[in-house]
């Protein structure tokens, strides 16, 4: 579903991801583990098609973000940690503007938007503007818009974040749907017990450079994920 081979990315002469290479298969949970600055939220954008890259090559079910960066995207939904919302729109004007971004007819957005919206408790305020959110109900807004046009892949930089304990329960329900149906789901998140307990795999990343990586019963072994990267960043620090 998703193979980064090699990827580069340099901020003048520093380099934010050096020469990282990961495959996300479908049906996979993976989750992207790193100190602040390692480099996560860079690879994330990557991917999304969001910035360029130096080196190196990144495809999504088969087809090039560089060379068909449009193909791309009708495939990926992106929540970052930090949604970007149009505040003047409601919330029900918001999810109608990402669906005719995506052509989701009006049909199937309807049955969506209604679902998604009942499952985060999100009905009721969907008449008011956005700017009268909380942090907290703009990050449920951009889960349930990036759930209207089906995506294979999702990608999601500390999708927990913000989220009541109700809702994190819901998201992570989600996620395991989406895959069971074949999707596939690389996100960051600082919370490594969420981590350990959801994800089939884990990559840990330091510096731009990919330290460990594959299931997460191999790379935890008889400790825990916490352990395991309070002891890779005590050897590189």
């Amino acid at each position: 579903m998703l193979k980064i081979e090699h990827l580069t990315k340099k901020y003048g002469e520093k380099k934010a991801v050096d020469d990282l290479s990961i495959h996300i298969s479908p049906g996979e949970i993976y989750a992207f583990i790193g100190h602040n600055g390692a480099g996560k939220t860079t690879t994330i954008k990557a991917v999304c098609g969001i910035i360029d890259f130096n080196c190196g090559e990144i495809f999504v079910d088969g087809a090039s973000v560089r060379q068909d960066p449009i193909e791309c995207k009708k495939k990926i939904a992106y929540i970052p940690d930090n949604p970007d919302i149009y505040d003047f729109l409601t919330g029900i004007k918001y999810l109608h503007f990402i669906a005719d971004v995506y052509g989701v007819s009006k049909e199937a957005r309807g049955e969506r938007i209604h679902r998604f919206a009942d499952m985060f408790e999100l009905t009721k305020d969907l008449a008011q503007p956005v700017s009268s959110y909380s942090h907290g109900m703009k990050q449920k807004l951009a889960i349930v818009s990036a759930l209207i046009h089906e995506p294979s892949l999702m990608m999601l930089d500390e999708p927990f974040v913000g989220l009541d304990p109700v809702a994190s329960h819901t998201l992570k329900q989600l996620m395991r749907d989406m895959c069971r149906s074949g999707g596939a789901i690389f996100f960051s998140t600082h919370i490594l017990e969420v981590a350990e307990k959801l994800c089939d795999k884990v990559a840990i990343i330091r510096n731009g450079k990919l330290v460990v990586s594959g299931s997460m019963e191999d790379v935890k072994g008889d400790t825990s994920l916490e352990d395991v990267f309070l002891e890779l960043e005590g050897k590189n620090a």
